[in-house]
């Protein structure tokens, strides 16, 4: 609890944050959003607000802190303490520098929907999700709450659907039919936000929560968009984004969607290097006001998205030991029938270059599965095979129908990345690199509404261990019949059934193999990937309300592997 005086105010005041974002051995930076234009000052840097639609932000860079260093921190405005605020009730704000640049311990997970914290925690069959099941993310700050600091997680990956932009809660909801009484002739369907103003909402309501709030202003965070972040399907297919570009509605959406995930999420993603040679926010903070420059930045970034080109939201940290690698599997993509790719080129010579760097553990982190589970993998590959016409235009067109109706857009739905994935994935892990292979190749993801540990199975000796970790939802529990749907594919004949829809689109057999662990997770979850040496531990654990009320993490999977370095 924070006992420092607030003896005077601001006439701006803190409307979401602080979030603590990236932390090094010796660097970090804090992110704030502010109700009016100010300086923003913590640990001793102070930064102007740069503007974007009368909303008024600031990124805190700070450089030259102790190494292993517990820093608490006060966040002031205009010179005046203003977070956290008076009797605040939960440990104050602190920056956790790495101990020689290593991770040790990383929460993971995707898709988390913003809801009440009351009861019912689970779905209703009416018009809108008025519950989605026990909060993972707040039911971490539980158990941070009841822990040593030295416990907490040195990072949080955050891998998509932070915010759900077509399927928004009750209460955005209302506010924007509340909106366009104005008589708009462009709004979009019900439930998906207008433009840049309603994403803000989104946002607001997904990190003000009080348990929430604190965990990201303690905890460093990591965070990529997947598609419910802009809208579902997504840069699906070339066809859907000739038919949305239509829509007279599009072009603000678009715009706000990616104005709004640049700021709220994608800013605190860099590292102060990569934040100087990309010059963008010094260029918006000596602007002032932003926003057409933003706006006119997020156009050009959306028009590039079928074909290559455009702004690289892939970013890495490497730290220490550790290396993570997160790759954009959304607004990059390639489009273009039977040359499909989830990243142009030069964006994929950037993943093979940073994955091949020396380090004892290397963590691959995409949204979308590289591994689909079971059957899911063959219908994925057989239905880009159809849809590229393999089986005859009519079919074709089917499967384009299908492509969109089923989500078909992992990897396995992009096959000419996919190959490049397998192949970067031996290359990575094999013996032949010597003292240069990691210990573990790790590949994260979310998305697909069930949480599993997948054994990876080489072609030949590797060095590494490799393991893909899916966990999602972070809170938003898959329907029944969705569930059901799930099960089968992981079954005998589900999986029969992918291996004949395979041979029917023509395809080959994949490079490597993959098994499922024997616990699949359906409900709310949160993972964790810890590294101790060359070990590395992955858990699933269970967001659940305890008898007393409380939210508690209950662990179902662990799965420690302890690789002998053959090539060493």
């Amino acid at each position: 609890m924070s006992n420092e005086p607030h003896p005077q105010r601001s006439a701006a005041s803190i409307v979401l944050g602080p979030l603590l974002r990236y932390v090094s051995g010796s660097t970090a930076t804090i992110w704030v959003e502010t109700d009016a234009p100010c300086t923003v000052s913590a640990v001793g840097v102070t930064a102007k607000t740069f503007s974007v639609a009368s909303h008024h932000y600031a990124l805190l860079v700070l450089v030259d802190l102790p190494q292993g260093a517990t820093i608490p921190y006060t966040v002031s405005i205009d010179g005046l303490a203003a977070w956290p605020p008076p009797d605040y009730p939960f440990p104050h704000p602190t920056i956790r520098t790495l101990v020689n640049g290593e991770f040790h311990s990383i929460r993971f997970g995707s898709c988390r929907m913003a809801a009440p914290h009351v009861e019912p925690y689970t779905l209703r069959p009416d018009q809108h999700k008025l519950g989605c099941g026990v909060d993972s993310l707040r039911a971490l700050g539980a158990e941070m709450l009841r822990q040593d600091p030295s416990a907490w997680p040195d990072l949080l990956l955050l891998l998509g659907d932070q915010v759900y932009a077509d399927e928004s809660s009750p209460s955005a909801s209302r506010r924007m039919d509340y909106r366009r009484t104005t008589g708009r002739t462009d709004n979009p369907p019900d439930r998906v936000v207008a433009d840049f103003e309603e994403y803000t909402w989104l946002y607001h309501e997904a990190w003000t929560p009080d348990i929430e709030r604190w965990v990201l202003s303690c905890v460093p965070s990591m965070m990529i968009f997947d598609d419910h972040d802009m809208i579902d399907d997504w840069n699906i297919s070339m066809a859907w984004v000739e038919s949305v570009r239509q829509e007279p509605w599009w072009s603000e959406h678009v715009i706000g969607g990616l104005v709004s995930y640049w700021i709220y999420q994608h800013l605190g993603n860099l590292s102060a290097k990569r934040l100087a040679e990309e010059g963008m926010l010094d260029a918006v903070t000596e602007m002032g006001d932003a926003t057409d420059y933003l706006r006119r930045w997020a156009l050009s970034s959306e028009n590039f998205t079928p074909i290559p080109g455009g702004y690289q939201f892939s970013f890495d940290r490497h730290i220490g030991q550790t290396h993570l690698i997160m790759i954009d599997s959304r607004n990059g993509r390639v489009l273009a029938p039977r040359q499909r790719e989830m990243v142009d080129a030069d964006e994929w010579n950037w993943i093979v270059e940073r994955a091949m760097e020396p380090a004892a553990h290397v963590v691959i982190a995409t949204s979308l599965p590289v591994f689909a589970p079971g059957g899911l993998h063959g219908l994925q590959q057989w239905n880009e095979a159809i849809t590229d016409g393999v089986r005859g235009g009519l079919v074709a067109r089917l499967g384009e129908r299908l492509r969109r109706a089923l989500d078909l857009e992992h990897w396995a739905a992009f096959d000419r990345s996919f190959r490049k994935m397998e192949r970067l994935i031996v290359d990575v892990a094999s013996a032949e690199r010597g003292v240069d292979a990691p210990a573990t190749l790790t590949i994260c993801s979310g998305d697909i509404h069930l949480s599993c540990v997948v054994g990876v199975e080489l072609p030949e000796t590797g060095s590494a261990n490799v393991r893909q970790a899916i966990c999602s939802p972070l809170r938003n529990d898959l329907k029944r019949r969705d569930q059901l749907l799930m099960k089968f594919a992981i079954t005998r004949g589900g999986r029969w059934l992918g291996a004949r829809l395979l041979r029917h689109g023509r395809r080959e057999a994949s490079l490597l193999s993959w098994q499922l662990g024997e616990t699949i997770v359906f409900e709310n979850n949160i993972g964790r990937l810890t590294f101790d040496g060359e070990e590395r531990t992955i858990e699933l654990d269970v967001a659940r309300i305890a008898d007393d009320g409380s939210f508690r993490l209950q662990n179902v999977v662990t799965v420690r592997d302890t690789p002998a370095r053959q090539g060493a």
